[in-house]
């Protein structure tokens, strides 16, 4: 009978305690959302917007055949769902400029006697002429593909398009199915995967730092009592927010070297951009990311809630700016979520720069982007911020 009664008192306790967790945790919005939103954002974005299997890749054209040969290989191409032909080049050398500023994941160059390449391949069917093959190599491509190899997903997609049947083109069966496409990869021929990872890496650890370093900061002068000493000194709001802001840009910096210093002595990443345009670039999205650390600063309470917020922006961040999955492959209502968040615009500018030596000149859209958002979190941010304990 003591016995039970003794774990009557227990369950009564425990029971007590949790109810008063309950209570706390429902009265806790912050928490109590957070619980709700990111179950369901990450279901959101691996069941619908995250996609491995790259289809409709946006890419450029130079045919420079203008032949009904060449336009039934366009033809079967999109009609295969692979690729859809958004851009046309002139010449090679445009097309590779594109390819470097990233205005284009990979181009089809169709050359002038593709008609007579087709016709006189060694497998066509009714062809004894080999001789007529110019090159008396039965592996011989007909058209040619240019990839940004530095996206191995989006170069394993049209890497799949090198046997591409030549049936699709001329209705004829062929004796054999040859690689008739080449592919080209232009700056990651080997498709190492930590050429593609390691410059991503940096947008990913400088948005998880920046923010949370950040968010933490006027949030734990609050919890600490510092608020006080604040409110007795002439200091602005928006004097506060760079006050905050300065120092964490220093540790960012710090954090950009390192990455890119440990990425090109171990894993021979390629910087082959200037650095001092890889910097300036690091530099708008460092202050874009403690933006928005500080716009969560106004917004939470507790250092916990940081934390959690941190955790909401951070997650979408490295799913859809293109770090893990390739943004072509993406709906275009995620693609719409991902053109909000920095990170993607800075995924674009940092690879740009060190893989393909592109300048901020070629990436103004991203650059303007960045300072337009770093300018409006800061508006935001003072706005919302109040000198007052509570």
């Amino acid at each position: 009978m003591w016995v039970r009664k003794n774990w009557l008192a227990v369950f009564s306790r425990v029971g007590a305690i949790v109810f008063k967790e309950l209570k706390q945790l429902s009265r806790d919005r912050m928490t109590f959302g957070m619980i709700v939103m990111i179950p369901m954002m990450q279901l959101l974005l691996f069941g619908y917007a995250i996609n491995t299997d790259v289809r409709h890749l946006p890419v450029g054209l130079i045919n420079l055949s203008q032949s009904s040969q060449s336009r039934d290989l366009v033809a079967a191409l999109e009609a295969s769902g692979a690729v859809r032909f958004k851009q046309v080049y002139a010449s090679k050398a445009e097309a590779e400029k594109a390819i470097t500023l990233g205005e284009s994941k990979a181009v089809l160059y169709i050359p002038a006697d593709f008609p007579q390449r087709l016709f006189s391949h060694p497998n066509y069917p009714g062809n004894n002429n080999r001789a007529a093959w110019s090159h008396s190599d039965p592996q011989q491509p007909i058209a040619q593909w240019m990839v940004d190899g530095s996206d191995t997903m989006v170069a394993a997609s049209i890497k799949a398009l090198r046997n591409f049947p030549l049936a699709e083109i001329t209705g004829q069966a062929y004796q054999a199915n040859p690689a008739v496409l080449e592919v080209v990869q232009y700056f990651n021929p080997e498709q190492r995967s930590a050429v593609n990872v390691v410059p991503g890496l940096l947008a990913i650890i400088l948005t998880m730092t920046m923010i949370m370093f950040t968010a933490a900061a006027i949030v734990r002068e609050r919890e600490q009592g510092n608020m006080e000493f604040l409110i007795n000194t002439p200091v602005q709001p928006m004097e506060l927010m760079f006050g905050k802001i300065v120092p964490y840009v220093l540790v960012g910096l710090i954090q950009v070297s390192i990455i890119l210093g440990i990425g090109h002595v171990i894993f021979h990443v390629p910087v082959r951009g200037g650095l001092l345009t890889l910097f300036a670039a690091a530099l708008l999205f460092i202050f874009a990311s403690l933006t928005v650390g500080m716009v969560i600063s106004t917004l939470v309470k507790t250092q916990l809630q940081a934390m959690q917020m941190t955790v909401f922006i951070l997650m979408p961040s490295i799913l859809l700016s293109g770090f893990m999955f390739p943004y072509e492959a993406m709906p275009a209502p995620a693609q719409y979520i991902a053109e909000v968040l920095p990170a993607t615009h800075f995924m674009r500018l940092v690879r740009g720069i060190v893989l393909r030596d592109a300048s901020l000149t070629g990436q103004t859209f991203d650059m303007v982007w960045l300072l337009v958002f770093t300018l409006l979190g800061l508006m935001f941010a003072s706005l919302r911020f109040k000198k007052r304990l509570d």
